[in-house]
């Protein structure tokens, strides 16, 4: 059966490594971003300190990890405040899911909100993900919600997620916007019996 627009199953294209471990929201997008109005935009200042620090060496800025859609991580990823606008530059730079060994739970909650799966393996297999990476940027990546496995090359390895959260995510549920929307007549059904709404 094939997915609608909100029901998210499977990621495929390429990855990307980010390696070390506590990265906060203040290091994906400072806090002078925060100001914007829509988070249009935020995208091109994803890691904007790491970034220029790093002089063009940070994966984000390097050539062969252009167009990646899934980020590999470390341990305990968007750790810090709890700006909603992280997850939005993330996306905003093309990714669709992100593997890491954990996420802060207020970052993992703004990532679900707005369908993007956050997904936890072991220290082991982020480790051999993220050095496969390294020395093959351009094969192809696969992060499969519904098996809950991860596949690089020939490669395939458990992943885990919660299950509330992955049964959102698969079953589009996520999408309060989109459930709204398709729901509407029952909810126009329901608003034209109360008492309280007929004037």
């Amino acid at each position: 059966m094939p997915q609608s627009a909100s029901q998210i199953q499977v990621i495929a294209g390429t990855g990307i490594p980010l390696v070390g471990n506590d990265i906060d929201t203040d290091r994906i997008i400072p806090a002078r971003f925060l100001k914007c109005i829509t988070f249009d935009g935020l995208g091109e200042q994803v890691f904007a300190d790491d970034r220029a620090a790093l002089e063009g060496h940070h994966p984000f800025d390097q050539p062969q990890y252009r167009g990646a859609s899934i980020l590999v991580v470390n341990r305990n990823f968007g750790c810090g405040s709890s700006r909603e606008h992280a997850p939005q530059a993330i996306v905003r730079w093309g990714i669709q899911a992100l593997v890491g060994e954990s996420f802060a739970e207020i970052f993992f909650g703004n990532c679900v909100a707005i369908g993007i799966p956050c997904l936890t393996a072991t220290t082991e297999v982020v480790t051999e993900l993220q050095a496969a990476l390294i020395a093959n940027p351009s094969s192809p990546f696969t992060v499969a919600l519904d098996k809950l496995q991860v596949q690089f090359g020939e490669v395939t390895r458990p992943i885990s997620m919660p299950a509330g959260a992955r049964q959102a995510l698969l079953s589009g549920s996520w999408d309060a916007c989109g459930q709204l929307v398709a729901n509407a007549p029952a909810i126009q059904a329901t608003a034209a019996k109360l008492a309280y709404l007929a004037w």
